[in-house]
C-alpha cells in the first residue's frame, strides 16, 4: 500500500484575507474618529451675557438650517433666575419682554406668573449661496437683550446646534448688556464626504461606460442589448443618486457642473452612439435581410 499523502493547503490566499481585515479595520476606525467628532461639536454650546444670579437664561438650540430658503429655525427656551422669578422658574414675576436682533422675526413677550414654554424663531442667513454645495457657507447673527418690568435685566444666552449637516462657528460678546453670537454655518464633515464621493463615483460610472461603448463600436458587435440595457440604465440610475444628496439641493449647484451634468450627457452620447453604430453593423451582417 502506498504511504497516505498529505495535502498542503497554499498559504497564500491569506495576504489578501489579512489585507482586506487590515483596511475594514481601519476604514471602521477612521468612520468612527469622523463621527466621534461630529458628535462632539453638536454637543458643544457656545454662552455670552451676565452671570448674576438674577437674569434671564435663554438656552437656544438651531433645529434645522434652510439653506434654500435662507433661514434656520431657532427653538429658544427662556428661564427667570433668582429675584426674577417664581415657582422655580416656570414664570417671570413681572411682565417679561425678549428683543431680539434685526434677522430675527419679531420680539417676545412673557406675561407675568404665566408658564413659559419653548418658542421656534425663524432667523435670516446671510452670506453665502446653495449654488456653492456642498462647500456653501452662511452667517446669521442672534441677540438677546431682556427687560422685566419695564427695566433692562441681564440675560446670559446659551446655544447650541442640532442640525446634524451643518457645523457651526460662534463668536460670542456681550455689547452694553446685550448678549451677541455671530453664528457662521458649513456643511458637516459627513456631507463633505458624501458629496465628493458622490461626484467621483458619476465621474466613474461615466468612464465606465465610456469604456463599454467604445468597445461595442470599435469592435463592431452590433445591437448588444444587455450594454445598451446597462447605459439606459446608467443613464436614469445617475439622476436617482444625484437626489440623494444631503441637503437636497437644487439643479445648478457646484456639483451639477462638476460631475453630475458632465455624466449624464457622457452616457447619452454613448447610448446613441452605440445604437447608431450597431444598427449600421447589424444591417452590413450577411445573416440580415
Amino acid at each position: 500500500m502506498s504511504p497516505t499523502r498529505r495535502r498542503v493547503r497554499p498559504r497564500g490566499g491569506l495576504v489578501p484575507a489579512a489585507l482586506a481585515a487590515l483596511l475594514i479595520a481601519a476604514a471602521v476606525a477612521v468612520g468612527a474618529w469622523l463621527q466621534f467628532g461630529e458628535r462632539q461639536a453638536l454637543d458643544e454650546a457656545y454662552g455670552a451675557g451676565s452671570s448674576a444670579p438674577d437674569r434671564i437664561d435663554v438656552r437656544a438650540s438651531v433645529q434645522r438650517v434652510d439653506a434654500a430658503g435662507r433661514e434656520l429655525t431657532l427653538r429658544v427656551l427662556v428661564t427667570p433666575r433668582g429675584e426674577l422669578a417664581e415657582a422655580g422658574g416656570v414664570s417671570p414675576t413681572e411682565d417679561l419682554t425678549l428683543q431680539t436682533s434685526t434677522s430675527t422675526r419679531g420680539d417676545l413677550s412673557f406675561e407675568a406668573h404665566s408658564r413659559i414654554a419653548t418658542v421656534d424663531l425663524p432667523v435670516a442667513l446671510t452670506g453665502g449661496s446653495i449654488t456653492d454645495y456642498p462647500f456653501d457657507a452662511y452667517d446669521a447673527a442672534i441677540e438677546f437683550n431682556a427687560a422685566q418690568g419695564g427695566e433692562p435685566v441681564p440675560v446670559r444666552v446659551t446655544l447650541t446646534n442640532g442640525d446634524a449637516l451643518f457645523t457651526a462657528g460662534v463668536d460670542a460678546t456681550e455689547v452694553r448688556g446685550t448678549a451677541v453670537l455671530d453664528v457662521t454655518l458649513g456643511r458637516s464633515n459627513s456631507v463633505l464626504v458624501f458629496a465628493v464621493f458622490m461626484m467621483v463615483a458619476m465621474w466613474a460610472l461615466a468612464v465606465s461606460v465610456l469604456i463599454g461603448a467604445w468597445f461595442l463600436v470599435t469592435r463592431r458587435k452590433g445591437l448588444t442589448w444587455p450594454a445598451l440595457g446597462w447605459m439606459a440604465a446608467t443613464l436614469f440610475a445617475l439622476a436617482a443618486f444625484r437626489n440623494t444628496a444631503p441637503g437636497t439641493p437644487p439643479i445648478g449647484c457646484l456639483m451639477d457642473y462638476v460631475a453630475f451634468l458632465w455624466a449624464e450627457t457622457i452616457v447619452a452620447l454613448c447610448l446613441v452612439t452605440s445604437v447608431v453604430t450597431g444598427f449600421k453593423a447589424e444591417r452590413r451582417s450577411p445573416g440580415t435581410e
